[in-house]
């Protein structure tokens, strides 16, 4: 059985789907801060706190346990920046509690959801996974921190702990059976906040500059499907029991990049809706543009994503969010 922690938000609930398509028993660990109870349609759930150890262990103590999938985490950057004691502590600390527990009881697989924004402004495009990892917010930095703590775990431990850190850059998209999907409050993402604007939900979408070294001065950004993401981490998760595999990192992406105008036309194509938009200011800190290099994903773990195309990526929000808002 797999636990799979934030398993009722967006990732960790399409994670937790696959898992179950692909023969796994999960269970599903969420305290509901930002995920939706309706969203854990697969697995057992088990509501509660990672910052309450006891609890963790028993979870641990009740399910037998082979590996962990660890998606509980706070992700907005900009609140990150507001309050960082509180990312360093939700994002950081609260997983040592769960490595303790994990040691505990002697399971020794660990799959992260971590970022890009641990790359901070890039050097290089598209971003290897050697690259210089300098994230610029707390939301980043918390994000390394683990990382850097499962390196640690891996050199350290007496019972063989293996992992994978899996780094994200735009997860997008929703889950083509319209199950679940993105459903965030307050929306940080930039397809579902154009498609709100189709919805009549906004009165338009601002452009956060357009003056940025890109082909039409948009910043160009490298929108990766929900689905595939988490096909990654089940190919991820098997691939820690070859005993010849020594990679621990991957970037995933589609390694495309479009800009924030070719998002808007995308969107405006799929709904058939003209989407209304104003330019504003740049926000302090995006880079112009941010495209992965997944190759070694692609060569080591055998994953290609399947949802390259962003008029697919973009109809199955739509599809998804016209359910939600109905």
């Amino acid at each position: 059985m797999i636990l799979v922690t934030g398993g009722a938000g967006y990732i960790g609930s399409h994670v937790n789907k696959e898992l179950h398509k692909e023969g796994f028993d999960t269970v599903v660990l969420d305290n509901l801060i930002n995920g939706h109870s309706y969203a854990v349609k697969w697995g057992d759930f088990q509501k509660g706190e990672l910052a309450d150890i006891e609890f963790i262990r028993s979870v641990f103590n009740k399910f037998d346990i082979e590996g962990v999938m660890h998606f509980a985490a706070f992700t907005s950057v900009g609140d990150s920046v507001k309050y960082p004691a509180k990312y360093f502590k939700n994002n950081y600390k609260n997983t040592l509690n769960l490595l303790k527990v994990m040691g505990e009881n002697n399971v020794n697989k660990f799959i992260f959801s971590s970022t890009a924004a641990v790359y901070g402004i890039p050097k290089n495009i598209p971003i290897k996974e050697e690259h210089e990892l300098n994230p610029i917010n707390p939301y980043g930095k918390s994000k390394l921190m683990v990382e850097l703590a499962l390196e640690k775990e891996s050199q350290s431990s007496s019972n063989d702990f293996k992992y994978s850190a899996l780094r994200y850059f735009n997860a997008s998209g929703a889950d083509p059976e319209c199950e679940i999907g993105e459903d965030h409050n307050p929306e940080t993402h930039l397809i579902p906040l154009v498609l709100d604007v189709a919805l009549g939900k906004r009165d338009k979408i601002n452009i956060f500059g357009n003056d940025y070294n890109t082909p039409d001065g948009t910043c160009i950004r490298d929108y990766i499907h929900v689905n595939d993401l988490a096909q990654a981490h089940i190919k991820a998760f098997k691939s820690l029991d070859n005993e010849n595999s020594i990679e621990k990192v991957y970037n995933l992406g589609n390694g495309n990049g479009f800009s924030v105008k070719e998002v808007i036309d995308v969107c405006e194509k799929v709904t058939g809706f003209e989407i209304k938009k104003e330019v504003v200011d740049r926000r302090e800190g995006d880079p112009d543009i941010l495209i992965a290099d997944s190759k070694k994903a692609f060569d080591v773990l055998g994953w290609t994503p399947k949802f390259s195309d962003l008029d697919r990526i973009v109809e199955t929000s739509w599809n998804w969010l016209d359910i939600l808002s109905d």
